[in-house]
C-alpha cells in the first residue's frame, strides 16, 4: 500500500506539470507530449515512476471520457489533456512526442512536429503503409529531427546478448532465425475498447496479426541482418476467428530469404499462452531467447545447450533512451533497433507480406 501511494505521488507530483512551466535547461528533463490515450502501451509512460529524464507536459486525446479516466487513475490534471495536436504544441512546447495513437495517425505526428524541430517517437510500426513511411522519413530529415520506433523487445537483455553472441562469431555464420510473437488475441487477453477498435481496422492498424506481431520479427531479422534487405518475402495469412477478427488475418506466418540466411516470422493472435522469444541457427551452434532475459545457447554438440541468463541493457525503458537522444547522449545507429534506417526496412517487409498473402505468391523485392 505505501508502495502504490508513493507512486502515485510520484507520478502526481513529479512526472507531470503545469502546462505553463518554462522550458528545461539544457541539462534536464525532456519535455515531453503525448499524442493519443488509444493504444494500451501508453500506460508504460502514464505509470512510469519519475526518474528525471522525463517531465510529461501534454497529452493529446479527443475523447474527453477517455482522457477524465486516465487522469483519475494517473493523477494528472485534466488541464494537460488537449484536443489537438497543435493546440497541445503551441500550449506546452515539448521537445519530443511520443505517439500512441493508431498507426494510421503516425504520419499526422510527423507532419504537425517536425517543422517545429519536435523529435517524435512512435510505438511499433512506424507506419502502415510506405507511402506514410516514405513522407515521414523524408520530413524528419528534411527538419532534422529524430523518428524513433519502439518496440517491448528491444528492451530484452536476451535479445541484445543473442546479437552479441552472433556478432562475435559464436556461433558461426547466421543460417536461420525463427521468431514468436503474439498471445491469445487482444480480445482474449482484455486489451481496452478504444485500442481494440483500431488494432482490429484495416486501415487504421494495417492489418491484423500480420502488423501488431509480424513487425517484431522483421525488426530484430533485420537488426540481426545488419540492415540488409531481405531479396523475397513470402506470407501465408489465416483467419482461426472470424466471429472475433472479421476484418483482419489473426495468423500469419512471415518468410524472408537472404543471401545464406532464411528468417521465420511467426505471428499471432491463437498462441495459448503470451510469447516473445526468437530462435537464432548459426552453422555451429544455436541461441535461444526465452523472455527478457533467459537464453537457451549451444555452442559445442558434443557438450550440450545451457542456460545463460542476459544481464539488462543499456536503456531499460524507451524513454530512458528518448532522453538521451535528444539530450545529445545517445546518437542511434543506423543499424539499430529503433532507427529510422532499420524501420523503413520494417514497413516494406510488411507490405510485401500483405501483398504476398493477397497474391498468394512470394514477392522479390527491388534492389535500390
Amino acid at each position: 500500500m505505501k508502495k502504490a501511494l508513493l507512486l502515485f505521488i510520484t507520478l502526481a507530483f513529479s512526472t507531470f506539470t503545469a502546462s505553463g512551466q518554462e522550458p528545461s535547461g539544457p541539462g534536464g528533463p525532456v519535455r515531453l507530449g503525448v499524442v493519443g490515450l488509444v493504444h494500451d502501451h501508453v500506460h508504460w509512460i502514464l505509470g512510469r515512476p519519475d526518474q528525471g529524464d522525463i517531465q510529461l507536459v501534454g497529452i493529446v486525446e479527443p475523447n474527453r471520457e477517455l482522457a477524465a479516466r486516465y487522469a483519475k487513475q494517473y493523477g494528472f490534471s485534466m488541464e494537460m489533456a488537449y484536443p489537438t495536436i497543435e493546440a497541445m504544441l503551441d500550449a506546452t512546447r515539448p521537445e519530443a512526442v511520443a505517439a500512441f495513437n493508431s498507426i494510421y495517425g503516425h504520419l499526422e505526428v510527423v507532419e504537425k512536429c517536425a517543422p517545429r524541430g519536435i523529435h517524435v517517437m512512435v510505438e511499433k510500426p512506424l507506419a502502415v503503409s510506405m507511402a506514410h513511411a516514405k513522407r515521414m522519413a523524408a520530413l524528419a530529415r528534411q527538419h532534422h529531427i529524430h523518428l524513433l520506433t519502439n518496440y517491448e523487445t528491444t528492451w530484452y537483455g536476451s535479445n541484445h546478448q543473442a546479437y552479441q553472441m552472433i556478432r562475435d562469431g559464436k556461433v558461426g555464420a547466421l543460417r536461420k532465425v525463427v521468431v514468436h510473437d503474439g498471445h491469445r488475441g487482444p480480445k482474449e487477453i482484455g486489451v481496452s475498447k478504444e485500442f481494440l477498435d483500431w488494432l482490429t481496422d484495416p486501415v487504421l492498424n494495417g492489418g491484423g496479426a500480420l502488423t501488431d506481431f509480424g513487425c517484431y520479427g522483421a525488426n530484430l531479422a533485420t537488426w540481426l541482418m545488419q540492415g540488409e534487405r531481405p531479396l523475397s518475402v513470402t506470407c501465408v495469412t489465416q483467419q482461426h476467428k472470424p466471429d472475433i477478427y472479421p476484418r483482419v488475418d489473426d495468423e500469419a506466418t512471415i518468410v524472408l530469404t537472404y543471401p545464406g540466411m532464411q528468417g521465420i516470422i511467426q505471428a499471432s493472435w491463437n498462441w495459448p499462452y503470451n510469447r516473445k522469444d526468437m530462435e537464432c541457427y548459426g552453422q555451429t551452434g544455436y541461441v535461444i531467447t526465452q523472455g527478457r532475459t533467459n537464453l537457451s545457447v549451444l555452442l559445442d554438440e558434443a557438450e550440450g545447450p545451457f542456460n545463460e541468463t542476459a544481464p539488462e541493457p543499456q536503456y531499460e525503458d524507451p524513454f530512458a533512451f528518448l532522453a538521451a537522444v535528444v539530450r545529445g547522449r545517445e546518437k542511434p545507429s543506423p543499424l539499430s533497433l529503433s532507427s529510422l534506417e532499420n524501420n523503413l526496412i520494417v514497413v516494406e517487409i510488411l507490405e510485401a507480406a500483405r501483398k504476398s498473402a493477397k497474391k498468394g505468391r512470394t514477392i522479390k523485392l527491388k534492389p535500390k
